[in-house]
């Protein structure tokens, strides 16, 4: 049985197209309070992220478990920091490695615009040019609270998308999600 069709998403099944609204929302309370979180720290963001991961932050409470293995463990991954156009590649194929459903934070002026290095030849102007991005935070660098917030909001949208649209393959035309 291919779970896999064309679009590379798992399909699901008939039945579980037709699970009731409670296993729906418990599906997505799953979801939304064991996040993985792969790292993806090139800069100062990427030491504001560590602190937001340590004992004053503690961000373990909201049920994000900080330093995944790898991306394929990893369900969020945190783009934090400059992305340079020879780098986008392996940002790329970390997040290819992610299984479903996965999501990304944006973390940072630099990873969502290309902050103060905006106009250099060699830097992409925002990781949303290379893959899919969920949430931005902004700041240069970002607070500790700021992600603390980003994580809050990403919280929320897994709450409330749909079982079915989540692991639905993209429609004609569309790149991804």
């Amino acid at each position: 049985m291919d779970l896999k069709p064309a679009g590379g998403r798992p399909a699901l099944g008939p039945l579980a197209r037709l699970a009731p609204e409670p296993m729906k929302i418990v599906l997505n309370w799953g979801r939304r309070y064991s996040l993985w979180v792969f790292n993806f720290g090139l800069a100062c963001c990427a030491i504001e992220f560590i602190a937001a991961s340590m004992a004053r932050h503690d961000f373990i409470r909201l049920g994000v478990i900080p330093f995944a293995p790898g991306p394929r463990q990893a369900d969020l991954m945190v783009v934090s920091g400059t992305v340079t156009d020879k780098m986008a590649p392996a940002v790329k194929r970390l997040y290819e490695q992610m299984p479903e459903p996965k999501y990304v934070i944006s973390f940072g002026a630099c990873s969502n615009c290309g902050g103060p290095y905006w106009d250099s030849y060699s830097v992409t102007k925002g990781v949303d040019q290379i893959v899919p991005v969920d949430v931005y935070v902004p700041g240069c660098p970002p607070r500790p609270e700021a992600l603390l917030q980003g994580i809050l909001t990403l919280q929320q949208k897994i709450a409330d998308e749909s079982v079915p649209g989540r692991y639905a393959p993209p429609a004609a035309g569309e790149g991804g999600r």
